[in-house]
């Protein structure tokens, strides 16, 4: 998604297309991605979707129907039963947390990220890369307690940007980015 016809000068291009943004309006943003940023996108994710927050409990139920009707058939609690109705349970409970964890190993190496939220879009600078997101990707965005999270137009949403609010450099800065976020994408 990243712009510009060649993979020579990406820096360039980059610091051309933040060179049109008016400063006034654009919010930057400097910050490690944690993988509580991703946890909070997938957290979101799962609200709007339902389908696999749905998924996951009608799966834990399952496990825990057929846990009860062994232990009330057989009279008494069998242990290989339980350790794995347990393991299930655990299984659902994590499974948000271990893709958290995987997508941190994608991008926890590529270093501080520099975010420019602007009119024009969103422009994420790293050490290895620049990408830049025009407004027309976005469905539109939620905002957690601690994040501002952007979700992808496609029907599965498997495009989603986490912003930290704790990444805002300036004072008011989270006010801005809100107020931009609220110009160019709907709240859902």
């Amino acid at each position: 998604m990243a712009e510009g016809s060649s993979t020579e000068g990406t820096d360039s291009t980059a610091e051309a297309s933040d060179g049109l943004v008016d400063g006034r309006s654009a919010v930057r943003l400097v910050y490690l991605p944690q993988a509580a940023d991703t946890l909070a996108g997938l957290r979101v994710r799962e609200r709007i979707k339902r389908t696999g927050l749905i998924l996951r409990w009608v799966f834990l139920a399952l496990w825990a129907g057929q846990w009860l009707i062994f232990a009330v058939g057989r009279g008494r609690i069998d242990v290989v039963s339980t350790v794995l109705f347990l393991f299930v349970v655990l299984a659902v409970w994590g499974y948000p947390r271990l893709q958290a964890a995987h997508v941190q190993k994608l991008v926890g190496w590529q270093g501080e990220y520099h975010a420019t939220v602007s009119p024009d879009g969103i422009t994420c600078r790293n050490d290895h890369s620049t990408l830049i997101q025009k407004w027309s990707l976005f469905q539109g965005y939620r905002e957690t307690a601690g994040h501002f999270v952007l979700l992808s137009r496609d029907p599965n949403i498997m495009c989603l940007d986490v912003l930290p609010k704790r990444a805002v450099q300036e004072a008011g800065g989270v006010d801005r980015l809100r107020a931009v976020l609220d110009e160019h994408t709907a709240r859902v």
